[in-house]
């Protein structure tokens, strides 16, 4: 069996060595967010998707790192509005997914969620929220729940760099210190709060903003998905084993603008073109499992080509799919427990 580069190197200290499979499973988990945040774009477009809709275009290897360290069946999930490639980590249909987008029958949330609200217990994705920040205090609560219920389990809370600086977030840091709750805090520092430079609006670095409430923190690289996935083993082993929240500001970028409707002038071309060219996270490791021996050139594009039919299928199926009738307008509106 090949070795990666990692477990040559040893330059990972702490990380377990990954198989072929492995790596080759982050790069098709990494290639789904991608063509599928394509095809979404490509649907918003033609008018099939209205509203809102956030592409995670560029941020593929922090979710893919993330959930590659978590344990499925028992880690929950809760992110903000740029949801799209979270729901697909956590093992949700590409096609209930994407019937959401157009607002069909079909979908997560029969149609009535939309982008950045559809949920799935079963995956254990508390979904995306459209108000800033409000995922903190909630991730928070499903820590504390996970807690309560002595179950193992570990919130990861995902939110920007724009949500940085919401108040909300440190009375959560507050709270989840306190009483000792796992959380993992993920940071998606894009480097833009919507059109804002995070240089221009946020003071210090942001992973150390929970130093004050005795939380645990560290950076990270987030175009590199080992970097990412060791980070996550790190944060959710400390949460996990009872020591209380952690806190990841993992770097990354996002490639389109920040919604559908935003051409990001606010920044050139050339600054996008550049982080394209020397960082895209999917590049390295495919270029990585070429380098390694891991997969031959053929059977890297035979991964694309088996992702792209996943995702052509999903969008045929959300646009065959019925849209929901009027009288859904009056369920799922209170739950009496």
């Amino acid at each position: 069996m090949a070795k990666t580069a990692v477990a040559r190197q040893g330059k990972r200290a702490g990380a377990n060595e990954l198989s072929p499979e492995q790596l080759k499973q982050f790069l098709k988990d990494m290639l789904l967010i991608r063509r599928f945040e394509e095809k979404a774009g490509q649907l918003y477009g033609m008018g099939l998707i209205y509203g809102f809709c956030h592409l995670y275009i560029g941020q593929e290897a922090v979710v893919v790192g993330m959930q590659a360290a978590a344990e499925p069946g028992k880690d929950s999930v809760v992110t903000s509005y740029r949801d799209h490639g979270h729901m697909l980590a956590c093992g949700m249909d590409p096609k209930g997914v994407m019937a959401e987008l157009t607002g069909r029958r079909t979908g997560y949330s029969r149609g009535k969620g939309g982008s950045m609200h559809m949920f799935s217990t079963e995956k254990k994705f508390y979904g995306g929220h459209g108000i800033v920040a409000a995922q903190v205090p909630i991730g928070t609560g499903l820590g504390f729940a996970h807690k309560y219920n002595n179950d193992g389990g570990v919130s990861m809370a995902y939110y920007g760099d724009g949500a940085a600086n919401q108040g909300q977030v440190y009375e959560s840091f507050n709270m989840a210190s306190l009483w000792k709750l796992p959380v993992v805090y993920v940071i998606e520092n894009n480097r833009y709060g919507m059109g804002t430079s995070v240089a221009r609006a946020s003071a210090g670095d942001l992973h150390k903003r929970g130093a004050a409430y005795g939380i645990t923190n560290e950076e990270v690289d987030g175009m590199d998905v080992l970097a990412v996935y060791e980070a996550g083993q790190r944060a959710l082993s400390h949460a996990r084993s009872g020591k209380g929240p952690y806190i990841l500001g993992v770097n990354t970028y996002r490639y389109r603008g920040h919604s559908m409707s935003d051409p990001a002038k606010y920044r050139s071309r050339e600054e996008v073109s550049k982080i394209r060219s020397e960082q895209d996270p999917i590049d390295r490791i495919r270029q990585m499992i070429l380098d390694d021996g891991i997969a031959t050139e053929d059977e890297v594009k035979k991964i694309d080509a088996d992702v792209k039919a996943v995702v052509t299928e999903a969008a045929e199926f959300a646009q065959q799919s019925a849209e929901p009738e009027l009288s859904e307008l009056y369920t799922d509106v209170l739950v009496e427990a």
